[in-house]
């Protein structure tokens, strides 16, 4: 008896800033009719555009307090759409790669200057009443780390979790192996932690790992100089 075999239905795919999306891109580049580029942006480009500017402003936090969510999504979109003629295709850059970093970079911008803005700012009725001291402590105080500062520590963190875990695969020590596995729970749980300095850090590894001070200090090292030689490959 023959075995029925069941397709499943692919689902549907996921992706919103497709080839489709870039051949729009080089055909509203080169079209000298403004119907047809209307058409292309309306239909193919726009969508892409404002999914990308949603995520980033949902990944990275950057509508978080005064900030409109809609307003500022709306002129990343249009900022977007002021540099379409300004993407080069021959350059064998992508377009998402490109509309990425170019709305990534005005959204951190944008911020920055909201921000200044927001601190610098107060009731005048009630910044009277203060000395000057407490004038200056209320302008610069902060409650939060700016977008910009979360984003760039969290591609920090990530660089350096995908890097450990290629090491994962080349040490051949066994206190090796166990170092890195704890250094990287440590990175999966540092939200969690209340690690006020290095030594309290060290402390955690070896508890996690298992290893007294000498074996750690060692593991260390060589996970230290293979991460290096790692990083130097990568500048070149």
């Amino acid at each position: 008896m023959k075995k029925r075999v069941v397709k499943r239905r692919k689902g549907k795919s996921k992706l919103y800033f497709t080839a489709a999306t870039q051949s729009a891109i080089e055909a509203w580049q080169v079209s000298e009719f403004q119907a047809e580029r209307d058409e292309l942006y309306t239909i193919q480009i726009l969508p892409a555009f404002d999914k990308l500017a949603e995520n980033l402003i949902l990944i990275y936090g950057f509508a978080k307090g005064r900030h409109s969510f809609d307003a500022l999504k709306n002129d990343c979109i249009t900022f977007l759409y002021e540099t379409l003629h300004k993407f080069d295709a021959s350059r064998g850059t992508k377009a998402f790669s490109y509309f990425n970093v170019v709305a990534k970079n005005w959204l951190i911008l944008n911020t920055r200057k909201r921000k200044k803005v927001y601190d610098n700012s107060y009731p005048i009725h009630e910044l009277a009443s203060f000395n000057a001291f407490d004038r200056n402590t209320i302008v610069n105080y902060q409650t939060a780390a700016a977008p910009e500062d979360i984003m760039i520590q969290a591609e920090r963190r990530n660089e350096i979790q995908e890097i450990l875990k290629s090491l994962q695969g080349q040490v051949e020590n066994h206190n090796d192996v166990k170092c890195i596995e704890a250094i990287l729970i440590v990175f999966e749980k540092i939200d969690d932690l209340d690690l006020l300095n290095k030594r309290a850090i060290y402390v955690y590894i070896r508890e996690i790992s298992g290893l007294n001070s000498k074996q750690l200090s060692t593991s260390m090292s060589t996970i230290r100089k293979l991460y290096r030689q790692i990083k130097n490959e990568d500048l070149l």
